[in-house]
């Protein structure tokens, strides 16, 4: 009987809470992580939101974790290989600060071999902060067993709430 009736309150209770209520922000302390993320982009420039992620990432670590003891490595198999590499610096430009600000923060860069080999480009066509490895579906395991989360760097079309609401009239404040 007894959870039964602790049951019918926890309903009683959500029905209550209703869909009005605010969320709450979880500032729980993050502590030192390791992650390894994946990047296979089609679009080169792709690369760029992704570098969003990593220094979001690491932000986060600094203001609730501990950014010290903590590692982040992108590998990239995809077309982001064209912006890593240096021969296409007069294509994008600015690239390589983006890169070396977070290579200076911790992260570690790494390249498919086989991918760079498919697009044309050899190891030593990519910039310093880059590490060409043999395959790159090979390092994404190599740091999952030595305890890295994987992290999918999937990049979207981001919308923001003004362009939501737009295509959808019947919301309101």
């Amino acid at each position: 009987m007894r959870p039964l009736i602790c049951a019918l309150l926890f309903i009683a209770g959500a029905a209550l809470a209703g869909p009005n209520d605010a969320s709450r922000f979880d500032e729980s302390p993050l502590g030192a992580q390791k992650a390894v993320y994946h990047f296979v982009f089609e679009k080169p420039e792709d690369l760029l939101q992704a570098l969003g992620y990593l220094n979001n990432h690491l932000n986060a670590l600094k203001e609730f974790g501990d950014a010290g003891k903590s590692h982040l490595v992108a590998v990239a198999i995809g077309n982001e290989l064209h912006m890593l590499s240096r021969l296409n610096s007069a294509a994008y430009p600015d690239i390589y600060d983006k890169l070396k600000a977070l290579a200076d923060r911790g992260v570690t860069f790494r390249a498919c071999r086989n991918a760079a080999s498919f697009r044309g480009y050899k190891p030593r066509d990519f910039y310093d902060l880059v590490t060409v490895v043999p395959a790159g579906v090979s390092e994404l395991a190599k740091w999952q067993s030595q305890g890295y989360a994987y992290i999918s760097g999937d990049v979207i079309k981001r919308t923001k709430r003004g362009e939501f609401r737009e295509k959808h009239p019947e919301i309101m404040d």
